[in-house]
């Protein structure tokens, strides 16, 4: 089974160059999740052969948003973590399939000044109880923009950035605690070494000179852990300030 998780950072405009189809067509997962689509219900018409899609959008018009296309029915699914405080941005969809949930999550950023920081650390808890809970159940996959650069392999200027929003102490420490409570970051497993980014910002030509974060991830709960069969960024997939990531799991 094939997995892909992508940032489109507006999928109006991501669509709108061209590149989604392009690369939703060349990537042919069984589940394609989104983040950031900044859509309202009824804004885009964008359906595909042999896929059902999920949509959760944020009540704040052209904020967050995630989507997830299918081409395997779910037993169930779910929107948000069952919290009202954290389930008004469209943050979180959940499918129940028979041998796993499958969870894509675009994590809130601490913003500039680290302004939404205490927020972010609220959530952090939160989410991980839903995924533990999710976890007692059956195994998990977790997929997202996670906005956290967790070690300083993951990011090009670790110093430059240390207080700055997705690789302050206290998100890195709490994408540890994640791993620690029975979650395995499979690209890493996979690659111990390797320097890959997913997201670059759009200034300072950061992408033409790979100035970048490794903050989109596959998490699988450990019990998953043996049937990982292949991981992947896409650097050269654009369309969006971030680039796909993948994974493979032999059921």
């Amino acid at each position: 089974m094939r997995f892909v998780s992508w940032n489109v950072n507006g999928l109006r405009a991501c669509a709108g160059k061209g590149e989604f189809d392009k690369a939703f067509s060349a990537l042919d997962a069984d589940f394609f999740c989104l983040q950031e689509t900044k859509l309202q219900p009824g804004q885009l018409d964008l359906e595909y052969l042999g896929y059902t899609s999920y949509w959760n959008s944020a009540e704040k018009k052209g904020y967050s948003g995630t989507a997830i296309y299918s081409r395997h029915q779910p037993l169930s699914v779910t929107y948000g973590i069952g919290i009202p405080e954290h389930d008004t941005e469209g943050r979180v969809i959940t499918l129940e399939m028979p041998e796993f949930f499958l969870v894509c999550v675009y994590t809130p950023n601490s913003q500039d000044g680290l302004r939404r920081l205490d927020y972010r650390m609220t959530w952090e808890d939160a989410f991980r109880e839903y995924l533990l809970g999710l976890k007692s159940r059956k195994g998990v996959v977790v997929c997202g923009d996670l906005n956290v650069a967790h070690e300083e392999i993951d990011i090009k200027n670790p110093k430059a950035n240390r207080r700055n929003a997705g690789f302050t102490d206290e998100e890195r420490e709490k994408f540890s605690v994640l791993l620690r409570s029975g979650f395995a970051d499979t690209w890493r497993e996979a690659h111990p070494e390797e320097v890959k980014y997913s997201w670059w910002s759009y200034r300072f030509n950061a992408r033409a000179n790979n100035a970048g974060w490794r903050i989109d991830y596959f998490l699988v709960s450990e019990d998953l852990r043996d049937k990982v069969a292949g991981t992947d960024i896409h650097n050269e997939i654009f369309g969006s300030d971030h680039c796909p990531v993948e994974l493979e799991l032999d059921f």
